[in-house]
């Protein structure tokens, strides 16, 4: 499934979902202020902080063309797309400025080497303080783009987690996920019983209407600069830790 397609997928998914749903209906009107976060830009790289909201990639509608490639083009000319966050995560978000770090950064991904910490708010109290999730992961396709746990079919998909906080209904969790499937973060909280707040896709009754957005945020990304190999780490702050 190429980008656009699975962007365009996800939408209708939105707004099928939010239409059985007693929260706010689906409108893709994604945050304008600021219309672009640079957290860091050099010759090779640009990191950027992405709003929950904003597309990573643009779908094929003509509505659904604005998103954080398209604003960062618009400035950067040459920047290109590496790896994508979903439309409803905010956090870190790197991009290639030329065709050489661009390979030099898709490695990394491929190898695993980069190292990503995600902040997030899950329904319910976990009862361990850390541990980890290893199950297969594949598109649930009757409901695609949800993705479903399957030990037959699935690609194997691995989630380390540690409690940072217990607070009245919701635990807030540190997850560090070392592989990189679709959905992955989301479809392991949700097997753990513990589905992440304000889900369109996963969660359910209060863990869905406890909030209007996706309580999951990239907080920090480490990676090796394609100039040097030194190891690089970026932070962008949590929005949603005094919600």
């Amino acid at each position: 499934m190429s980008h656009r397609t699975f962007i365009d997928v996800c939408l209708q998914a939105a707004i099928s979902a939010s239409m059985n749903s007693p929260s706010t209906p689906f409108i893709y009107a994604p945050p304008t202020e600021p219309f672009l976060d640079v957290v860091h830009q050099d010759d090779q790289l640009l990191v950027l902080n992405k709003p929950s909201g904003l597309l990573s990639v643009p779908g094929r509608a003509e509505e659904h063309k604005d998103c954080l490639e398209s604003r960062a083009q618009s400035v950067y000319s040459t920047a290109t797309t590496i790896h994508r966050l979903d439309m409803d995560t905010s956090g870190l978000l790197v991009m290639a400025m030329n065709k050489d770090a661009h390979r030099h950064v898709g490695l990394q991904f491929e190898k695993r080497m980069i190292r990503k910490t995600y902040i997030a708010r899950v329904w319910g109290h976990l009862r361990a303080e850390q541990g980890e999730v290893d199950l297969p992961l594949r598109c649930d396709w009757p409901n695609r783009p949800k993705q479903m746990v399957d030990h037959e079919l699935g690609r194997s998909a691995l989630t380390k987690w540690e409690v940072v906080n217990r607070e009245d209904k919701t635990t807030l969790v540190k997850l560090m996920p070392v592989t990189g499937r679709s959905h992955q973060l989301r479809v392991h909280m949700l097997a753990l019983g513990h589905p992440i707040v304000g889900d369109r896709f996963y969660a359910e009754g209060e863990a869905l209407t406890f909030s209007d957005r996706l309580h999951l945020h990239a907080q920090t990304l480490e990676l090796r600069h394609p100039i040097g190999g030194e190891y690089n780490t970026f932070t962008a702050s949590c929005p949603f830790l005094d919600l």
